[in-house]
């Protein structure tokens, strides 16, 4: 997953991507403990896509922080 991906996403649906990677993480976790993963790359992969999601919710989150949505009327 590239961050252009990521870029287009509203803040909805990089929720649930990022549980879907984390369910994928968890089932291949299980892969790996039982010595039937086949393809072990798949996990750093899917860490760094994690990753990408967070950092991206965690900027629109700040985006929204920081843009005022109304200004206080002057007295």
């Amino acid at each position: 997953m590239k961050f252009s991906e990521i870029k287009d996403m509203t803040l909805v649906e990089l929720a649930a991507k990022g549980r879907e990677l984390r369910q994928d993480m968890f089932q291949l976790r299980l892969q790996q403990a039982s010595a039937q993963l086949e393809k072990p790359a798949r996990l750093r992969t899917l860490r760094k896509d994690i990753a990408r999601v967070e950092t991206r919710i965690s900027a629109l989150r700040n985006q929204a922080v920081t843009t005022p949505t109304a200004t206080p009327a002057a007295k």
